[in-house]
């Protein structure tokens, strides 16, 4: 922790800083002074200039070169990919699984007090759908990590503009923004979410300062952003 315009404030470390939440994240960090100091861990430059900002090109393959750079107040894992991107099962479960885990491990080792991870709806380690297993195979494995604060965020369907095109995606998109009012009661988690509304939340929570493991759901998502 340092100081930045006067006053104390923390250091953040985002994983996955490119994608639609993660550079929503980077841009909200960046402009809260409850941050002093933003890392972001890339496969190549963002393009972004800001006086907070250190950019370090990574290899996932190799975290534990990189460990000395997992230290901070806050470690936002936002990685993921698609089956267009990553048609191999295997390396598609090393980025959805292996990648947070790891840095989950770096950060407990490096005495990073929370942990925030960007999960799905459905997530479920015994799911038979390989997406929503993945996922919860990695939340499961993340749990017992004891970290000091963990918070995995479980958001429906995401909002907002992706630098690849995913038709599938945008069509379900637009079709729940149609039925997203008629969603009501249990219902309601399965509504659509902006990006930048799970981003927000992230940043909340982030500066609380509770320990323990705290799950999300997309409905409750909303709420604390």
């Amino acid at each position: 922790m340092r100081k930045y315009l006067g006053i104390m404030a923390y250091k953040a470390i985002i994983a996955g800083a490119s994608g639609l939440i993660g550079s929503s994240l980077l841009t909200i960090l960046l402009n809260e002074p409850a941050y002093a100091e933003v890392t972001v861990l890339v496969r190549k430059k963002t393009g972004i200039t800001h006086p907070k900002l250190t950019e370090i090109i990574i290899d996932f393959d190799r975290l534990d070169d990189f460990a000395g750079e997992i230290n901070g107040h806050a470690l936002f894992c936002c990685i993921g990919t698609t089956k267009k991107k990553t048609p191999d099962l295997t390396d598609y479960y090393k980025i959805e699984h292996d990648y947070p885990v790891k840095l989950g491990q770096l950060a407990v080792k490096n005495g990073v007090k929370q942990y925030h991870y960007v999960s799905s709806i459905g997530a479920d380690k015994d799911s038979t759908a390989y997406y929503t297993r993945y996922k919860g195979q990695t939340e499961y494995d993340l749990q017992q990590l004891n970290l000091q604060s963990l918070h995995i965020y479980r958001p429906s369907i995401l909002a907002g503009e992706r630098k690849d095109y995913r038709p599938m995606e945008k069509f379900a998109t637009g079709l729940l923004y149609i039925i997203n009012p008629l969603l009501i009661g249990s219902l309601k988690k399965y509504r659509s979410i902006p990006a930048k509304t799970v981003a927000m939340a992230m940043y909340k929570q982030s500066i609380n300062s509770e320990e323990g493991v705290f799950i999300h759901p997309s409905d409750q998502i909303k709420q604390i952003a």
